[in-house]
């Protein structure tokens, strides 16, 4: 948690999400609580599903506001989502997802940003979010667009 009154900088803001620096640290902000960075709140925001069913399109939807702290490119375009399962009974969405790096600091992190997203899509109740390393990611997995806005298109 940052006190209030701190001095911090802001490294990215992409989704509705805030990746900042507070003493040496990279931390992440959530939009819903932008507000405490003086800035303004972010609402995900869905239309009215047809039925009492989970939207997989909406869980999509949810998927692409999360990005990766470091890299302005979001989990999805990034091909960081392996697998979305959705559990319409159990009103529950498994998803199996990866890190760029295994050892990347910020993993727990961006599996808590996708939970609490995915857990905004209306008719869902529970989100469980794997974190796997098989197939390792590589750079191939990302979206063209991905790989261009990176500058990692050859």
């Amino acid at each position: 948690m940052i006190p209030a009154h701190q001095f911090i900088t802001i490294t990215q803001a992409l989704g509705g999400n805030y990746t900042v620096v507070y003493q040496g640290n990279m931390l992440r902000v959530d939009g819903t609580d932008a507000d405490a960075l003086g800035l303004e709140k972010f609402e995900l925001t869905f239309a009215a599903p047809p039925s009492e069913a989970i939207v997989a399109d909406q869980v999509w939807q949810a998927l692409e506001t999360v990005y990766d702290p470091e890299i302005p490119v979001n989990l999805r375009s990034l091909g960081l989502i392996y697998r979305v399962d959705i559990d319409q009974d159990a009103k529950r969405v498994d998803i199996d997802m990866t890190l760029t790096a295994p050892a990347c600091g910020m993993g727990p992190v961006l599996v808590g940003d996708v939970e609490y997203r995915v857990a905004m899509v209306p008719n869902v109740e529970q989100v469980k979010v794997n974190l796997v390393f098989d197939p390792p990611w590589q750079r191939e997995m990302m979206s063209e667009e991905a790989q261009l806005e990176t500058g990692l298109f050859f």
